[in-house]
């Protein structure tokens, strides 16, 4: 099976919905959580305009891990409730963010980062990790982006599910 990366077109809700079909796709027939997590990261970055980050990072043993991403190389481990991604995971809630560098406790993996939106992984009520996307656009994300990049989320979880 092969996959052309062609950047959906349309409003953001029908980009979304076409990167739905596409994650669908890719997830068919394959449980492996790293293997669909890698491509679910590599269909958001170019997928999405104005990115400079798509990635995930995985709970292990109360920190927050790098994972499977696209973009320049990032920090490896953060703690709960520390920067965007570490915050969102504590509150376990989708954290957009307009001005990363107004934000308490930002961690600047990214200098080129100035817009964030963090969406945590949660199965049968436990953690899994986080969604995090960065771009070097200040207010780059909206509603629209957080209930596509949510669902997109919830996709992989189900199909990522053990």
């Amino acid at each position: 099976m092969t996959f052309a990366a062609q950047r959906p077109a349309g409003t953001k809700p029908q980009i979304y919905r076409e990167l739905l079909l596409q994650a669908r796709g890719l997830f068919e027939g394959e449980r492996d959580m790293i293997a669909n997590a890698a491509n679910l990261a590599s269909l958001i970055f170019h997928g999405l305009d104005d990115l400079n980050w798509a990635g995930f990072y995985f709970l292990k043993d109360g920190v927050l891990v790098l994972g499977p991403f696209h973009g320049q190389p990032a920090c490896v481990r953060i703690e709960l409730g520390k920067g965007v991604c570490g915050s969102a995971a504590a509150r376990r809630e989708t954290l957009v963010v307009a001005d990363v560098h107004e934000f308490p406790g930002h961690i600047a993996c990214d200098v080129a980062s100035n817009s964030e939106i963090v969406v945590p992984l949660i199965r049968d009520g436990r953690l899994v990790g986080v969604l995090d996307i960065d771009s070097p656009k200040k207010s780059r994300f909206d509603s629209e982006d957080r209930a596509g990049l949510q669902a997109l989320a919830a996709l992989w979880l189900t199909a990522s599910a053990p």
